[in-house]
């Protein structure tokens, strides 16, 4: 079955959970709950990206992820960071994580790549086209899902040129950044462009504004999640290997019901 990454969120300024978790001792609870849920991964973050942020520094957020990362990988649970940045990656490495999501495929730190080599951890490369302050800026294309995995292809030899093996390369087309409206759908609807260059493929549609674009105008946080475990099965039939989400069980649920539709066991 696909895997699910449950999302912990150590900020205070996250577009979906505001902060709930800012806290150490909430965002490892909310970790464990996760994982009771039915997530796989857990993939901790101390920056937010949503549309507009400001980055925070290395600094602080490593001090906001660190401890979190340690409980969790102490509970024997797989852990991601969350990061583009290649101190904080260093520093989660050494806490227990055993997976970097880097939303910006290396293009934001180039040294966060000699980090991941030096290591045996797997490498998650985001497609990203700037900083989410002006992202939206840079959302122009012909063919989406086409230059998506083009763009894509280029990250990932640029991980295997820094001495990543490609069995620990995830790629992410980036769902939400830096592509507005119904460019998210049309590069879902064609994601077999990205899982043709034959990595593993991570999608993360959870709760983002896109989907109002199927729901409405401001949907509450329940059909949002609802609206994503939808998007789980559709990946999954897609060729998707993990799913990002915020509500593990919803997805672990949508998941188990297509699964026993398809008589898979």
């Amino acid at each position: 079955m696909i895997a699910i990454w449950g999302i912990v969120n150590v900020t205070p300024d996250s577009f979906s959970d505001g902060g709930a978790h800012f806290d150490p001792e909430a965002a490892i609870a909310h970790g464990r709950r996760l994982s009771a849920d039915g997530a796989t991964v857990l993939d901790v973050g101390g920056e937010s990206t949503r549309p507009g942020s400001e980055p925070v520094g290395a600094d602080e957020e490593i001090r906001r992820v660190e401890a979190v990362i340690a409980a969790l990988a102490a509970d024997g649970a797989v852990v991601s960071v969350d990061t583009y940045r290649a101190a904080t990656a260093a520093t989660a490495i050494a806490a227990g994580a055993r997976i970097v999501n880097d939303v910006s495929g290396g293009l934001a730190d180039p040294g966060i790549l000699d980090v991941v080599a030096a290591s045996d951890v797997e490498y998650a490369i985001g497609h990203w086209r700037g900083p989410s302050a002006d992202m939206y800026a840079k959302a122009q294309y012909e063919r989406i899902a086409r230059e998506v995995a083009a763009e894509l292809r280029e990250r990932a030899e640029a991980a295997l040129s820094a001495g990543i093996p490609a069995e620990r390369i995830i790629l992410d087309p980036g769902v939400g950044f830096a592509k507005a409206g119904q460019q998210n759908w049309e590069l879902l609807r064609d994601l077999g462009e990205v899982t043709a260059l034959g990595y593993r493929v991570l999608v993360g549609t959870s709760r983002k504004r896109f989907l109002e674009t199927a729901l409405g105008e401001a949907p509450s946080r329940e059909r949002r999640d609802l609206a994503t475990a939808v998007t789980s099965v559709l990946a999954a039939r897609a060729g998707a290997h993990a799913v990002r989400v915020h509500d593990a069980r919803a997805t672990r649920d949508a998941l188990a019901v297509a699964a026993a539709w398809e008589g898979v066991a």
